[in-house]
């Protein structure tokens, strides 16, 4: 029997998710096929039901459901349950099961660009539930200090006050972390601003960025949202949310499947449905 496999989210349109992973089934030649499915925030339990009663095998959460949908699944793995988010979900001999690959995907994905992060500061922007993944995730790799800038200050300190790793860090409001830009090595942008309809938006300013820092915006739609433009005019090197995308669904498809596949090509693949080049 085929078995079927998704992604919610609010919106979901805009998904590479179904691209990825449905080339992936055909070229390890598991019988499975995934889809993408709109759910908005007032339905996400009936959906997760509704996904209990037709056995969905597994599927992945994206904005706004990674902290949202926690309280209705079966088991939360330890580190999902430590960040505060989940983004995979396992459907075990009937029980679902909650992962968060996000933090490991957008490391494997910055290891190609950094090979150590000694004596690195770091600026996060958004503290969302992928905001959350990557923090924890980056405290444990060994950042000297993550500072977060975040509109909403209280839930840039629950983040510091619940990491389990120790790393220096300040909670900034973004013009306060505009003035200390010159001070960060690698800054990391995880909020909406800068998708459709915001295009022409950017969450801070850069005129005060170092020329050597590396700058990531986990966004992948657009290719080059108005903050990669905006880095690479002030010299930065840049890395839009491919890289991370692929690793993080590479892991998710190793938990449904025990197989672990082809990173490269997934981001291939998602760019060139896309019709253009990394950043």
């Amino acid at each position: 029997m085929k078995k079927i496999y998704g992604v919610i989210g609010d919106p979901i349109a805009h998904s590479m998710s179904p691209i990825m992973h449905n080339d992936s089934f055909q070229r390890y030649d598991i019988n499975a096929e995934f889809f993408a499915f709109h759910v908005k925030k007032e339905a996400l339990q009936d959906a997760v039901k509704g996904f209990k009663a037709i056995h969905l095998a597994g599927f992945n959460i994206t904005v706004p459901h990674k902290t949202a949908i926690m309280p209705f699944l079966d088991e939360i793995d330890p580190l999902a349950q430590a960040i505060g988010a989940v983004n995979t979900v396992v459907n075990d001999d009937g029980r679902f099961i909650g992962y968060n690959t996000d933090g490991s995907g957008f490391l494997e994905a910055l290891k190609k660009e950094i090979p150590s992060f000694d004596n690195k500061n770091m600026l996060l922007i958004g503290a969302g539930g992928a905001a959350r993944a990557i923090y924890f995730t980056m405290a444990h790799a060994g950042v000297q200090s993550i500072d977060i800038a975040n509109r909403t200050l209280d839930k840039a300190e629950y983040l510091v006050k619940n990491c389990p790793y120790p790393v220096d860090s300040a909670v900034l409001r973004i013009e306060d972390a505009e003035e200390k830009l010159s001070k960060y090595d690698l800054i990391v942008q995880t909020t909406s601003i800068g998708m459709h309809p915001e295009i022409n938006r950017s969450p801070i300013c850069l005129d005060r960025i170092k020329k050597d820092a590396f700058v990531s915006d986990i966004i992948y739609t657009p290719l080059e949202t108005k903050f990669l433009q905006d880095a690479k005019r002030h010299g930065a090197r840049t890395q839009n949310g491919i890289p991370m995308f692929a690793y993080q669904g590479a892991l998710a498809f190793e938990k449904w499947t025990g197989i672990l596949p082809d990173t490269e090509r997934m981001q291939s693949i998602v760019l060139k449905h896309l019709g253009g080049k990394s950043c």
